[in-house]
């Protein structure tokens, strides 16, 4: 029975949030979630890269570090790790396993994203981790992620709207269920968030008592090195968003000092070197031609990759592909400029936006595109743009990390396939 099987199976109970099914499913595992201390981070952009930089200082530090993230771009073992490490697919599957049979088939049926959250709680407590890093998946307050009473930190990383159709249609109702995650007199770390949302989360915080930070991104000094409260360090992952992530990362671990954990600046400072996230500003070979990939799928995120794009000075041939519940028009306004060229997609297996329907909105809002083409595959629209790519342009795919992680899931399959010809 493969781990895609088992998970199938629960992908038509949809996305329905709520903790009753999680916290049932859960006490029938014995409650793992108890015995692991976390740090839950929410927010819109910026999660997985701040849980990248607390695994890689935690790690570095010496310690038994999980770290639970969503979606996943290849394969489901990637959103469960263990120092930075997947967990083995065997293991992966004997855990689902268990879990299936685990289910009480009078109540209701958990969804798939409660499942291989109630997986990531199994196998941290199966592997006595000291500490878990636990990124929500939607929302917050409701989020199946939402279990634990007692966080040693809470994150908000940045704000911004997205998911409104449930969250709620205002950038305040989806603050409010953010800052659902806060727990009383668990200190709180607040990143960059909208003045019109401040007073929400500060209402919050008061109600609840939290100790709180609001933190202030680092200052660049001179190509990659930054520097935040006297720690200079090197960051590896690209854009100017970094500059909040990282520091975000580095308060979180104040507080953690602060509980008596024993991390050095030093472990902050090769940690933070040391940290990957694939799929978000990620430069990769293609055939010998270098592609910028990025997942920019809200407004948010796509503002963040044309700020870095800016900075090359270079008109870009865009490779787009978009699910169909995100807000396109408002992707493509941050996006797309005057001698620009843009290729549509659909995006593999998911509800994916029509490519002509994009195209004809892409021309509506930008009709200064050199060209707007739509392709059958991300491949054949990739082999026409290196083809027709001069010097002075540069390809980036974006509008969905699942375009991004059908794109790469290829490549790893073809590379493989090669190296055993």
């Amino acid at each position: 029975m493969s781990i895609n099987y088992i998970l199938q199976s629960f992908q038509h109970f949809g996305v329905h949030l709520g903790l009753e099914r999680i916290k049932t499913l859960l006490n029938q595992l014995n409650n793992p979630h108890e015995n692991i201390p976390i740090v839950h981070v929410g927010g819109t952009n910026g999660k997985g890269s701040v849980c990248a930089y607390l695994s890689s200082i935690l790690t570095e530090a010496g310690y038994q570090v999980g770290r639970y993230t969503s979606p996943h771009l290849i394969d489901w073992t990637e959103r469960i790790c263990l120092n930075n490490q997947p967990i083995p697919e065997a293991e992966l599957e004997t855990i689902l396993i268990k879990i299936k049979n685990s289910l009480d088939i009078t109540q209701e049926s958990p969804t798939q994203f409660e499942i291989i959250t109630a997986a990531a709680f199994f196998y941290f407590a199966q592997k006595n981790a000291d500490i878990a890093i636990i990124e929500v998946g939607l929302g917050g307050r409701l989020d199946a992620t939402n279990v634990c009473d007692r966080p040693l930190v809470t994150v908000i990383t940045s704000l911004s709207r997205e998911h409104w159709q449930r969250l709620g249609p205002t950038i305040k109702d989806i603050a409010g269920e953010k800052a659902g995650i806060f727990k009383s007199e668990c200190p709180v770390i607040m990143g960059q968030v909208p003045a019109e949302v401040k007073p929400i989360f500060e209402s919050k915080i008061k109600n609840l008592n939290c100790p709180h930070i609001w933190v202030e991104p680092a200052n660049s000094i001179d190509g990659n090195q930054v520097v935040y409260k006297n720690i200079k360090y090197s960051l590896p992952l690209l854009g100017k968003i970094q500059l909040n992530n990282s520091t975000l990362a580095i308060e979180t671990i104040k507080i953690l000092q602060e509980k008596g954990w024993d991390i050095t600046d030093e472990h902050i400072k090769q940690g933070i070197k040391n940290t990957q996230w694939f799929g978000r500003i990620q430069w990769i070979k293609w055939k010998n031609s270098s592609i910028l990939i990025d997942g920019a799928h809200n407004p948010a995120a796509a503002k963040m990759l044309r700020h870095y794009v800016d900075t090359l000075d270079k008109s870009v041939i865009w490779i787009m592909g978009m699910l169909s519940t995100k807000e396109h028009d408002k992707v493509f306004k941050e996006l797309l400029r005057e001698d620009d060229s843009l290729y549509l997609v659909s995006v593999p297996d998911h509800s994916t936006a029509n490519p002509d329907y994009l195209a004809k909105l892409a021309d509506k809002l930008c009709p200064n595109l050199i060209q707007i083409k739509t392709k059958e595959t991300i491949f054949s629209a990739l082999e026409e743009a290196v083809k027709n790519k001069d010097y002075d342009q540069i390809i980036v795919i974006a509008g969905s990390l699942y375009l991004i992680g059908h794109f790469l899931g290829n490549i790893q399959a073809n590379t493989l396939q090669s190296q055993n010809n």
